[in-house]
């Protein structure tokens, strides 16, 4: 008889509610050995007895063959004498007051549950809520930690004895699933339309149907919120759709139900084709088909189209291939312009009424509003770049390369997510919206007090914008009085740098050259930033250069009526001779308050933004004079761009500045001249990639940097992103762009954490 031994393991990571446990039982039969596995605050804890071996393939087995969701990030291993078990059992959860783990993101519909939704002999045949181990909700259902049913909103569905039998099973892949449930004993749907209410599913689900192919709009009740549907064909639909939800041009998502529609609507690639089937099921930016049927009333003036599969058996069912429905369905967000989506059905019933002539609920609580994410795919790397981060990433921490004191970071205003730190994890929130008015900011305090409860932080210090009139700014202070807790501001700029190198792991004395690109960030010397050359580490940074100043009459106006930038750029130039911004384009009375408010210096704050210089060229081409979303400029020029140009504009590139001045000379020039809007587009990209290179190189050779760093908004510009990969990349630096967290101000929380703890281990 060999010499029996034992072990004590604890697992670190995203073990729980991923089928973890029946996973070790069933290796622990295999290999013969005795003992327990449990849930605990802080993981999972293995104690097992057997020959030496045994335990050795245990722990190789542990990672090497763990259920395809799990993230395992550590082991941790003790040995010791054997306890003398006599077989191997899986115990209950234990509660320990301060552990606390990651938790996983909601996922789509595994295949095996997917069969049995359309399979008749199963007992989930059409049952909108079928799910396992392997899929399914997840952090939208969580009240609290360990992950077991009790703490979670399944709570209040009791289990028929065919559910239990499968969920204390540890040989089925429903063990433990804790949203298990059937038509018997789970949520249900139902359909309100007006006064009347139709209970049962099928009728519901045909008459939801019927209504969108009627050109009718419908709030469905889904995973982390509503969705507002209608048919994505009918420019009637989408043109009611928009009018009442205040949405004018901002581009709509559709669903499609399957890869041959989805090929039949956009050119898409391999990757692009992956990332949509993923288990995370984001919303991937393909570009359209030229012979898509798909009206161009769904994304105004783009080559591109957001579109998801469906995830949950609901959306399945609802996309069921049927004579007269239609198979492309705008899924936008169910909420009224600038709030947080919906979860409550009563809440959606009275303020999405304007806006839907029917409700398809279910009665599962949602605990925590979660929208879609957006990715795109660049075509040359295949890299993954999350736009919005949300379902399927969310709260997926990122792995820090430091263990960090307890934080709290509150993000910045527009695209918002706050950050949480403890250990070695950031945990980063799902996507918030815009802290623009009192209902965002109310969800953003209930989501930041449920996942410090989650994750059992306890802050040591908030960590903030330096904008003094960000709502999230405000939050920070208010609570570091009212707490007594140290609160730290940190550069916008200088938070967008530190993120990308936090993501990429990049060691505490790594120095690089940080490309900060957006709209709009509060500058250390208070005017408006967004063309940020910076030599940065975590801890600080210096400004090496920036974008040449140029004064925003109108101030936020100048936001939104990009015409007041170029009047900005003509003025600079000594060429507002009032021919080239005329009346027809703006009303003259603006045309002469903005000029006088550029002679007087009030109310025209500077800014040396990039995402301002692209509103300008926008606005001087004729192409965009207003907007009504952030970056629509920008984003329609980039749309312009004809790929087979290779020529650019030149900036003027000195010390400490560079400078657009020849760049809208140029441009203007090219307009006089009718050049085609597609070959002034491509030249404008084509010469900020240049203009990169050059000072990439100049602070190379002055400060012996190789480390380049690309964050802020304006690169999720693919077209622009390539080009300047292309350069620096064969110029022999080494690059890293975003791949966890946006390059928008979502990703600005994970910078502020890194800022802070660097600052604090200092």
């Amino acid at each position: 008889m060999r010499a029996q031994a034992g072990l004590r393991v604890r697992v670190k990571g995203i073990v729980q509610g991923v089928g973890f446990r029946p996973f070790v039982y069933n290796l622990a039969q295999r290999l013969a050995l005795r003992g327990w596995v449990r849930n605990t605050s802080g993981g999972v804890d293995i104690e097992a007895d057997g020959d030496e071996a045994a335990l050795q393939s245990l722990l190789d087995a542990l990672r090497s063959e763990a259920p395809p969701l799990a993230q395992i990030d550590e082991i941790i291993i003790s040995k010791r004498s054997s306890n003398g078990h006599s077989s191997f059992e899986i115990r209950g959860s234990e509660i320990q007051t301060d552990g606390f783990q990651p938790v996983s993101p909601d996922l789509s519909i595994c295949p095996d549950c997917l069969a049995e939704l359309f399979d008749p002999a199963d007992r989930h045949f059409r049952y909108p809520f079928v799910n396992c181990t392997h899929c399914g909700p997840r952090f939208t259902i969580i009240r609290d930690l360990p992950y077991d049913r009790p703490l979670t909103s399944m709570a209040g569905f009791d289990m028929c004895p065919g559910c239990a039998s499968e969920y204390h099973d540890p040989g089925n892949r429903r063990y433990h699933a804790q949203p298990v449930s059937c038509p018997k004993c789970g949520p249900q749907v139902w359909l309100v339309q007006g006064e009347k209410i139709t209970k049962d599913q099928e009728t519901a689900l045909t008459r939801v149907r019927q209504l969108v192919a009627e050109g009718e709009t419908v709030a469905i009740k889904g995973l982390g919120g509503f969705h507002l549907a209608c048919d994505a064909n009918n420019p009637n639909a989408v043109a009611a759709l928009r009018r009442r939800k205040a949405r004018p041009d901002k581009p709509l998502a559709i669903m499609l139900p399957d890869i041959d529609t989805v090929l039949r609507t956009c050119e898409a690639s391999q990757a692009e084709l992956a990332e949509l089937q993923s288990a995370r099921r984001p919303i991937v930016l393909l570009k359209r088909r030229a012979d898509a049927t798909i009206g161009a009333e769904v994304a105004p003036r783009q080559r591109l189209l957001g579109v998801m599969l469906p995830y949950t058996p609901l959306h399945y069912l609802l996309l069921e291939r049927a004579d007269g429905i239609p198979d492309a369905w705008v899924m936008t967000s169910g909420n009224r312009s600038e709030e947080p989506i919906l979860t409550d059905n009563t809440a959606a019933k009275k303020q999405l009424s304007p806006l839907a002539v029917a409700f398809l609920m279910h009665n599962r609580p949602i605990e925590a509003g979660m929208d879609d994410s957006v990715v795109r795919v660049e075509e040359h790397t295949k890299v993954v770049s999350p736009i919005r981060r949300a379902r399927g990433f969310a709260p997926r921490p990122i792995r820090l390369g430091w263990a960090s004191a307890p934080l709290l970071a509150t993000g910045a205003e527009q695209k918002n997510t706050f950050g949480l730190a403890r250990e070695n994890y950031a945990f980063v929130s799902q996507h918030m919206g815009d802290l623009t008015n009192y209902e965002t900011l109310q969800a953003y305090e209930r989501a930041i007090a449920r996942q410090e409860r989650l994750f059992r932080v306890r802050p040591e210090m908030i960590v903030h914008d330096l904008h003094p009139d960000y709502l999230s700014t405000r939050y920070a202070l208010e609570r570091s009085e009212r707490q007594a807790l140290p609160a730290l501001g940190v550069q916008h700029h200088h938070a967008h740098v530190a993120a990308c190198m936090a993501e990429h792991g990049l060691p505490a004395d790594a120095r690089v050259i940080g490309f900060a690109f957006d709209g709009t960030g509060y500058g250390s010397d208070s005017a408006i930033w967004g063309g940020e050359v910076l030599l940065a580490g975590y801890r600080d940074f210096q400004r090496a250069s920036h974008l040449n100043y140029v004064p925003m009459p109108g101030g936020d106006l100048a936001v939104k009526e990009t015409w007041r930038l170029a009047l900005a750029w003509l003025n600079l130039l000594g060429l507002d001779d009032g021919s080239t911004l005329t009346s027809a384009q703006v009303n003259s009375e603006k045309l002469k308050g903005a000029r006088q408010q550029l002679v007087s210096g009030l109310n025209a704050p500077l800014t040396s933004s990039m995402g301002r210089l692209f509103d300008a060229v926008a606005a001087l081409t004729g192409l965009r004079t207003t907007v009504n979303y952030e970056g629509q400029a920008a984003i329609e020029l980039e749309n312009c761009v004809e790929p087979s140009v290779s020529e650019a504009y030149a900036f003027d590139v000195c010390e400490e500045t560079f400078s657009a001045e020849p760049v809208l000379h140029q441009v203007l020039e090219d307009v006089n001249n009718a050049v085609n809007l597609g070959r002034i587009a491509a030249r404008f990209h084509n010469g900020v990639a240049d203009m990169v290179l050059e000072l990439s190189e100049n602070l190379r050779s002055r400060h012996g940097l190789d480390t380049v760093v690309l964050s802020g908004g304006v690169w999720q510009n693919m077209t622009l992103l390539a080009a300047t990969r292309t350069r620096l990349e064969a110029s022999k630096f080494r690059l890293f762009t975003h791949q966890q967290v946006p390059a928008n101000d979502g990703g600005i929380a994970l910078g502020q954490l890194a800022v802070a703890h660097h600052n604090l281990k200092a």
